[in-house]
């Protein structure tokens, strides 16, 4: 009971400087609550230690010829577009009403079209990227519905406030395991359209060139696409127009070869998204294991 008791106060001692920064701008216009949640952030990533040296592990990694004042401004710019993402995201009912914002292009929007008037399911594949909500938004608008994977936060405050928002742009809302995977497969089969982000570390995946280091990647996605034939379409929301607008780019379905062809070239898209906009990913996902500590571990989940 002591134990659970102190877990809850622990909850609500994290929560609560969100909670604070989103009541205390409530008031303001949705463009203004979004701009300043993401002030909030860049203040964090500039003086928050821990935030600030986990961030220059990583970008280090990546950029390692980069400047330190470069790194600390790339992080500050990570955090301005993280916290605004966020924001929208709990927000994602009137998000997702605001079409103005969204502007769609490429070739695998109608490829995902084609699929549904074929009676097929279709994978769209993303990252924690720009913002990912901007593609299930603009599914929506073409009169489709985009379900999505997501893995539940242990904190039951951040977990309400999460989900309820995801499950404004779509569903089912699909979390991560076994119960999970089977409802996946059961949507897919049933001709739904399913995101899935593709840039979290999986242990059970298998180790793939990510910007340049091989990282753990889950095959799921691509296993999917190939047992169900699938299209498996990369999808980007850009920010552009300082933060305030979308460009939602589909790109062309990965052609179906084997789950580790297919899984890499997708890796090679993001990878080639962030390096062109790199304060636009979550650099904060510990995408990044030992590959000395590990041989080349096979994904051990069928779907």
């Amino acid at each position: 009971m002591l134990s659970k008791s102190l877990k809850s106060v622990l909850h609500h001692a994290r929560y609560f400087p969100l909670w604070s920064a989103l009541t205390v701008l409530r008031w303001r216009s949705f463009d203004s609550r979004s701009r300043g949640l993401g002030t909030t952030f860049a203040m964090i990533m500039r003086w928050f230690p821990p935030a600030r040296w986990r961030f220059d592990r990583e970008a280090r990694r990546v950029f390692p010829d980069m400047k330190r004042s470069a790194r600390a401004k790339l992080g500050q710019d990570m955090g301005r577009h993280m916290g605004r993402t966020l924001f929208e995201i709990y927000h994602d009912a009137e998000f997702q009403t605001q079409h103005h914002k969204f502007k769609a292009s490429g070739p695998g929007l109608d490829a995902l079209k084609e699929a549904q008037a074929m009676g097929k399911g279709a994978i769209i594949v993303s990252g924690h990227f720009g913002q990912w909500e901007a593609v299930r938004a603009v599914v929506k608008m073409n009169g489709l519905e985009s379900g999505a994977v997501y893995r539940p936060n242990k904190n039951r405050h951040y977990e309400r406030r999460i989900r309820t928002g995801i499950e404004a742009g779509g569903t089912p809302i699909l979390a991560t395991g076994r119960v999970g995977t089977r409802a996946l497969v059961r949507h897919l089969r049933g001709g739904g359209i399913v995101s899935i982000l593709l840039d979290e570390k999986y242990v059970e995946g298998i180790w793939l060139p990510f910007l340049g280091h091989d990282a753990l990647t889950s095959l799921s996605a691509a296993q999917l696409a190939l047992k169900y034939d699938l299209p498996m379409i990369p999808a980007y929301g850009i920010r552009i127009d300082d933060g305030n607008a979308f460009s939602v780019e589909f790109e062309a379905p990965i052609p179906h070869t084997d789950s580790i062809t297919m899984t890499r070239a997708f890796n090679d898209s993001l990878s080639a998204r962030i390096l062109e906009n790199p304060a636009q990913w979550y650099w904060m996902l510990r995408r990044w294991g030992s590959v000395g500590a590990s041989s080349r571990a096979s994904e051990s989940t069928e779907l």
